[in-house]
């Protein structure tokens, strides 16, 4: 009995801790539109100032790739990297807005930013799940754990019942 109401207290726990994954993932879309934003303002900020030399982003950075300087080659590095990482993250971003409801925490497994996922992290706070999203994931969670729970006390089961005999 007591090993009963263990098992639920603890399913119950399991639930509502994965019906915090839709919230997590929503907070971590929320930085994801504002990492995007910044990258797209540092990339046409660079697009403009190429433009201003007559040149284009491609141009622009090879014209840093191959200064003497190693200040203007490291620029060069940083801004590729700023580029791919924008078009990454904005990648990431329209697949999360076409794949539905459950599709985006696929999307978000699949291939989050660690650097986003770590400060999201850092400032997540539980919420009770309002969402059909939320509910569904926490009622899995409550019977995926619930079953785990009952195949690890399944031994002691058979034990005490072989004790009992």
């Amino acid at each position: 009995m007591i090993l009963r109401r263990l098992i639920f207290a603890l399913s119950l726990l399991i639930g509502a801790l994965a019906s915090q994954l839709p919230e997590y993932a929503q907070q971590y879309r929320q930085r994801l539109g504002g990492a995007i934003d910044e990258l797209q303002r540092i990339v046409a900020q660079f697009d403009r100032d190429a433009a201003s030399e007559a040149l284009d982003r491609e141009a622009a950075l090879k014209r840093l790739q191959d200064n003497a300087d190693a200040l203007a080659r490291n620029r060069a590095v940083d801004m590729r990297e700023t580029i791919a990482r924008e078009s990454r993250l904005s990648r990431q971003q329209a697949a999360m807005r076409e794949a539905g409801s459950f599709g985006r925490l696929a999307v978000f497994a699949r291939d989050f930013d660690a650097g986003i996922a770590r400060r999201a992290w850092g400032d997540f706070e539980p919420a009770l799940p309002a969402t059909v999203e939320g509910f569904v994931i926490g009622v899995a969670g409550f019977l995926f754990g619930g079953g785990l729970l009952r195949l690890v006390a399944a031994p002691f089961r058979r034990r005490r019942r072989e004790q009992d005999a």
